[in-house]
């Protein structure tokens, strides 16, 4: 790999790594501190490799260069002497004794206890994502901006209130007590939950970023399954509906970027690996007497990857949906519940059941009622097409919601 390529390859798999674990040790006050440095000795690396050619091991140099620039500030740097001395009770300010430690395990538990620490209620969800994406996936501003379909300027003040709220708040970085993991795990699962969304709904025409934000997810939720602490149901009920939302994720993007609705999507393009992996985490979800919102959407998302288009597979998403409307009620699982009626018990009755939503102002709404009244009633389908066509900002969007319009002038 040449060192173009090398440098953001590293930067991505490893910046995360070397700011978790310098974020501990520094604080959380002082995020920006470890931020600084690691991205420092991503500058250096990039300025000595052009001179002197790549190192024999590129990722021991930058963890050596890391811990040597976070002695140097130390040095330099009072907070050494108010701070870190005081928590590791050392007597004297004797740098080369402190322990930057950038093993394997070290750098897990890091990341895993800066997720519980950034996935925090006293700062909003859009924020706990941002945070996420840049500390703990190594995404790069503009990255993040492209994310969320906005400027870096916004995602700077984000991320920049985000930080004073958890050092106002004092926010540790650390592991939970078990009794703190059952009420701080459902945020962090959310958060994790929204970084997939970002990806596999997001309407930005980054193919590349979509994907990306949906791996990070499922990175860190893998995280969570790997200790012995957090590897509980409903964390393995979330990784199943990752594996079976992503198994299809090549099938419902053309090469053009275009969305490819399910039944247009091409089943040999479905990754059965993804599936298999779907329904292990699946069936380790089951154990236990707690079901979860995560469980009935790895449900849903199992049954959508069954290439049988039969009744049982239809009925039984509805009765899912029905369980997921009853514990955690959304407009959208409402909407996507009446495809699923459709397609069990008739398009008469789902639109019905899909006009009582009146989601006027949604354009997910009208595309479905134009789609179930394609064999009902051409000239309203068409109408509400032409509303979902005006109502989208997505590019991809707009060119299905056309290509109908354009079956529906041409039958």
């Amino acid at each position: 790999m040449q060192q173009q390529e090398l440098i953001p390859h590293l930067f991505r798999t490893e910046y995360r790594k070397i700011t978790a674990v310098l974020c501990k040790l520094f604080g959380i006050e002082h995020i920006e501190i470890a931020e600084d440095i690691v991205s420092d000795t991503f500058l250096l690396a990039s300025e000595l490799w052009g001179l002197k050619g790549l190192p024999e091991n590129p990722t021991a140099w930058l963890y050596i260069a890391a811990k040597n620039k976070a002695k140097d500030y130390f040095k330099r740097n009072t907070i050494f002497n108010q701070k870190i001395v005081q928590q590791l009770n050392y007597q004297t300010a004797v740098v080369d004794e402190i322990e930057i430690d950038l093993s394997e395990k070290n750098i897990i538990d890091s990341q895993l206890q800066m997720l519980f620490a950034i996935c925090n209620p006293v700062i909003p969800p859009e924020a706990q994502i941002g945070l996420a994406l840049r500390i703990l996936c190594g995404f790069g501003i503009n990255e993040i901006a492209t994310a969320f379909l906005t400027n870096k300027e916004t995602i700077n003040k984000r991320l920049f209130r985000a930080k004073e709220k958890l050092r106002s708040e004092r926010v540790k970085i650390e592991f939970p007590t078990p009794v703190e993991i059952d009420k701080r795990l459902e945020t962090v699962l959310t958060t994790l939950y929204l970084l997939y969304n970002e990806g596999y709904y997001s309407s930005g025409q980054d193919i590349t970023i979509r994907q990306d934000l949906c791996l990070e997810a499922m990175r860190l939720t893998h995280i969570l399954i790997e200790n012995a602490s957090t590897n509980l149901p409903g964390v393995n009920a979330l990784m199943s509906l990752m594996c079976f939302q992503s198994s299809r994720f090549e099938a419902r993007i053309s090469q053009n970027g275009e969305t490819i609705l399910y039944h247009d999507q091409d089943i040999k393009l479905w990754n059965t690996e993804l599936i298999e992996q779907g329904t292990y985490y699946l069936n380790m979800a089951s154990q236990g007497d707690k079901l979860s919102k995560y469980h009935l959407e790895a449900g849903i998302a199992y049954w959508h990857t069954n290439r049988a288009d039969t009744d049982e597979k239809w009925e039984s998403i509805l009765q899912l949906y029905n369980r997921l409307l009853q514990i955690e009620y959304s407009p959208m699982a409402a909407l996507n519940r009446t495809y699923a009626l459709a397609r069990a018990n008739g398009t008469a009755q789902a639109i019905v059941e899909a006009e009582k939503l009146n989601l006027k102002d949604n354009h997910l709404y009208h595309s479905l009622l134009g789609e179930l009244y394609l064999k009902e009633d051409t000239a309203k389908a068409i109408t509400h097409f032409k509303t979902a066509l005006k109502l989208t900002r997505s590019a991809a969007d707009k060119a299905v919601i056309a290509d109908k319009l354009r079956r529906c002038h041409e039958n």
